[in-house]
């Protein structure tokens, strides 16, 4: 079952639209659903997640806690809003656009796919845009 939250004053838009979507990209992976849970923040409450679960000091647009068990994915993903506006105003994006990469994002580290080394984000990249392909109705 996919989850929505929100730490601040964010609401998702189509949320049945957007879970049938991310339910279709974690069956094309060959996993199954189970608990999987959005929460949408603000930089400084995924900031102080970073620092006390991964001692990083930095602001970052979102983390995945994965608590999957084999092929059925179970996990939290945490995302900064206001991480993602600005990033799509860098990228000359649409929010919307930005917001849906990142919460692929999120789902394809639930999937198993990395992203550290260069390789491994190339073809992380390949993932969410191949998926992004596929988001007719949640747009």
């Amino acid at each position: 079952m996919i989850k929505f939250f929100s730490e601040n004053d964010f609401q998702i838009q189509k949320e049945e639209a957007l879970i049938d979507w991310l339910s279709s990209i974690i069956s094309s992976e060959e996993c199954t659903l189970g608990d999987v849970s959005f929460i949408f923040c603000s930089d400084d409450f995924l900031h102080g997640i970073n620092l006390e679960f991964l001692d990083h000091d930095t602001f970052t647009d979102i983390i995945s806690f994965d608590y999957s068990l084999g092929n059925e994915l179970h996990g939290e993903i945490y995302m900064s809003t206001e991480r993602i506006i600005e990033n799509a105003n860098e990228l000359s994006l649409p929010f919307l656009d930005e917001l849906h990469r990142v919460i692929v994002h999120g789902v394809l580290h639930l999937c198993g796919y990395k992203d550290k080394t260069k390789e491994d984000a190339s073809k992380m990249r390949q993932k969410e845009n191949e998926a992004l392909a596929t988001r007719k109705s949640v747009k």
